[in-house]
């Protein structure tokens, strides 16, 4: 499926994405704040290992997630320290990472983004997204709809075109909140270092 998206107010486009994630294995290609991004449901293991096939991308990587809230994130056992909480509520939605750690002893990087059709998506489809950029691994970031298709070692199951994102976008800013103190991983299209320690 392809759809072309330039308004905030299609609320069929956000059924019928939402109504294609709920198919096991599916996963759609989709614009963000900062790059073009691959997005399946979290419950969906097949979704998750197609993301790594069509990224190209080592399994061991972990994939981060999209929630709509910071009350979705720790409903769904993400926990958020001090830090990490200042920094959300500061920065998101936007494009900011926070690695956090989860109540099952795990860790996971989210973000709330900053772009009204994966909002509305994220809650109408009722859980959160695994989420990467939709660029090959080891390939610059995809700035438009043409060339995360061409990178990708296949097809998602839908493709929403939102148009091309501005030269020089960089991905998210990622910190580590996992510790006591917070760590810069990435310096993307955030500054926060003055908010670091």
């Amino acid at each position: 499926m392809f759809f072309n998206w330039q308004q905030e107010g299609d609320e069929n486009l956000v059924r019928e994405l939402a109504d294609c994630l709920r198919n096991p294995g599916a996963v759609i290609l989709v614009p963000t704040e900062t790059v073009y991004g691959l997005a399946a449901r979290i419950s969906d293991p097949a979704a998750r290992e197609k993301i790594i096939f069509l990224k190209h991308r080592d399994p061991a990587k972990h994939l981060g997630w999209f929630v709509p809230d910071l009350a979705a994130a720790e409903k769904y056992g993400l926990q958020l320290s001090d830090a990490a909480r200042r920094l959300a509520e500061r920065f998101m939605p936007g494009p900011l990472t926070l690695i956090v750690n989860r109540a099952d002893g795990s860790t996971v990087g989210f973000r709330i983004p900053d772009h009204p059709l994966l909002l509305k998506l994220l809650r109408e489809l009722g859980e959160p997204l695994l989420q990467t950029s939709a660029n090959r691994s080891g390939f610059p970031n995809a700035l438009s709809c043409a060339e995360a298709s061409a990178m990708l070692c296949g097809e998602p199951d839908a493709v929403v075109d939102g148009g091309d994102i501005l030269p020089g976008a960089l991905a998210s800013t990622i910190v580590d909140c996992t510790g006591e103190t917070p760590r810069i991983i990435r310096q993307g299209a955030l500054d926060v270092k003055d908010l670091i320690p």
